[in-house]
């Protein structure tokens, strides 16, 4: 199985990019180089960093990005640190950004990565394999409490605290290692009625511990911040997300920075001196075509929301 180049929302992300020649574009999670490809396809010698966590990646990327890798520089970090990698690089600002959030079909079909209860494989789902903590770690050494918070809040479980509490007996008589042990405790924990629903008990709970393991959410929120401030005046953002909690976090920051003074009413002139960072492109998430969602299931939940710097 190889990292896939084919970009979910390519051209809309083009469309709302609108990459120009000779400019600086940045792929916060450059995956295979879909969106890449796209970008530099898109603009007459311009330049593309791609940024991405998985080293596996990486060396798809280089591969599918192979007649263009004169104008590419990718670079092995989580894009929290971006603003760190570009000055690591000598950029001042970038001319469009965009970040294609969640977990990538390779990563959920390598067997060995983890991240999918489909295989009976070791409790990883390390995005970053040099990384210390994976979800063995946290399945098997984490309060029953705190695993319930996880189950909850990033899975948005509602057996979460029972599941917790099953994990927790489990783990005493011996550590929990794989997916498929996993699997079975969250399968006798869940009532049987459930079983047979459209969606696999053990699918938020899985959700929940990636989320967890990468630090998912909080790396989302210093990531866009990091990106806004790294886009020059003009420069675009534009960002896919797959599920409520990342799309949530991208709203609320699109929603933060497009405002301007927050003086109180009552105040009759402005004394907070705050301007608007952002210009929201997408009053509502674009989702995609009919036929892209038909050609890619992965595709179905895809929320794409745009703006520019101001």
């Amino acid at each position: 199985m190889a990292f896939s180049h084919i970009p979910v929302m390519g051209p809309e992300v083009i469309r709302y990019l609108d990459p120009g020649p000779d400019g600086i574009y940045v792929d916060a999670t450059v995956g295979g180089g879909g969106h890449a490809l796209e970008i530099l396809r898109a603009c007459k010698g311009c330049r593309l960093i791609g940024m991405d966590r998985d080293g596996d990646a990486l060396k798809a990327a280089s591969e599918n990005l192979g007649g263009f890798m004169e104008q590419v520089t990718l670079v092995r970090e989580n894009f929290r640190n971006m603003k760190e990698v570009l000055r690591g690089l000598g950029v001042e600002r970038a001319d469009g950004i965009v970040f294609d959030l969640g977990v990538s079909s390779y990563q959920l079909d390598e067997a060995g990565r983890g991240f999918s209860f489909r295989f009976g494989s070791r409790l990883d789902m390390r995005m970053d394999t040099t990384q210390a903590a994976t979800a063995r770690d946290l399945v098997n050494t984490l309060e029953v409490d705190e695993l319930a918070r996880i189950f909850r809040e990033y899975g948005e479980e509602r057996d979460a605290k029972r599941i917790a509490g099953a994990i927790e007996r489990a783990r005493r008589a011996a550590p929990i290692e794989t997916t498929g042990e996993l699997v079975r405790i969250i399968l006798d924990t869940v009532p049987k009625r459930f079983h047979a629903g459209a969606i696999h008990p053990a699918t938020k709970v899985f959700q929940a511990l990636r989320i967890a393991v990468n630090d998912e959410l909080n790396s989302l929120s210093e990531g866009l911040a990091a990106g806004v401030d790294a886009l020059r005046a003009g420069g675009r953002l534009a960002v896919i997300s797959f599920h409520s909690l990342d799309d949530r976090i991208v709203k609320k920051t699109f929603r933060e920075l497009s405002v301007g003074c927050v003086c109180p009413a009552r105040i009759p002139i402005c004394v907070c001196g705050r301007k608007p960072a952002l210009e929201i492109l997408t009053k509502k998430p674009v989702a995609p075509s009919e036929e892209e969602a038909k050609r890619n299931p992965r595709a179905r939940s895809a929320k794409l929301r745009a703006a520019v710097r101001i």
